[in-house]
């Protein structure tokens, strides 16, 4: 290949830089929703998806990088080349796949209400009719929130970052959050500020809007591309790979997904 590559250049048909990207891969990633994609004290990237992101390159023989961007404008960016793969816990939905296209599922987490332990709420329309809840902008959570509770009294706020959710919570501001479980879980209620506050009830359903499970984020014409993530996904599923994470970030949580 090195060889053909060579020869290649020296005919002039592609470019020292378009052979320098051979292998390449570039991650679009959100970075400020622990514990699946945040900086640490020392500004690197961590998290669940971090990690998962370099065992499939492993697997796959890429060299990845990561650029950064609000969750709204992950598909936008994508769309635009300023990255190859979402990979930032998106869901796979069929709204989104209307705009995108998707690897398989690689992980599911269910998504629950999360608000002060004493206050009486349930993660349905009834039960938080004159509530405010905090979703993160353009998550399905958002969307769920806006399709069931909204149009029922709640009112919805989206925010650019889940910290900020939390923030508002905290000084009154919201009365609550939807947000994927593990998220809520690491970023929030096992913090000294998460004290007094509790998942309430049970994980909310509706496949439509919350979708099949995680995967990678790419743009519809990358066929070639899909096909070679899907073999690396499958490598860490079946190596045990996944597993590990799973247990290290979502202990307790069963982050299975149905096979296509």
């Amino acid at each position: 290949m090195k060889k053909l590559t060579i020869l290649w250049l020296a005919l002039g048909l592609f470019t020292a830089t378009q052979a320098a990207a051979q292998g390449s891969l570039r991650y679009g990633v959100e970075s400020q929703y622990p514990p699946f994609e945040s900086r640490n004290a020392q500004g690197e990237l961590e998290g669940f998806d971090i990690e998962l992101g370099k065992a499939i390159c492993q697997a796959g023989h890429f060299s990845c990088s990561w650029v950064e961007s609000s969750f709204d404008a992950l598909i936008p960016g994508l769309t635009a080349k300023k990255f190859d793969a979402i990979n930032s816990a998106m869901n796979i939905t069929e709204a989104r796949m209307k705009s995108i296209a998707f690897t398989q599922p690689i992980y599911r987490i269910p998504s629950m209400l999360v608000g002060k332990a004493d206050a009486g709420l349930q993660p349905d329309a009834a039960g938080l009719k004159g509530k405010n809840i905090g979703v993160l902008q353009g998550s399905i959570q958002e969307t769920y929130a806006k399709r069931h509770w909204e149009p029922n009294g709640v009112t919805v706020t989206s925010y650019q970052d889940q910290n900020q959710v939390y923030n508002d919570m905290l000084a009154g501001r919201l009365d609550g959050t939807l947000v994927m479980s593990a998220a809520g879980q690491s970023g929030f209620l096992n913090k000294p500020q998460g004290k007094g506050y509790a998942f309430i009830g049970k994980a909310v359903e509706d496949d439509k809007i919350l979708g099949s499970g995680i995967g990678f984020g790419l743009r519809k014409d990358d066929a070639q591309l899909k096909s070679e993530l899907d073999a690396a996904i499958g490598k860490v599923q079946q190596d045990g790979t996944l597993q590990k994470l799973a247990a290290k970030y979502f202990p307790g949580i069963d982050i299975s997904v149905s096979k296509p």
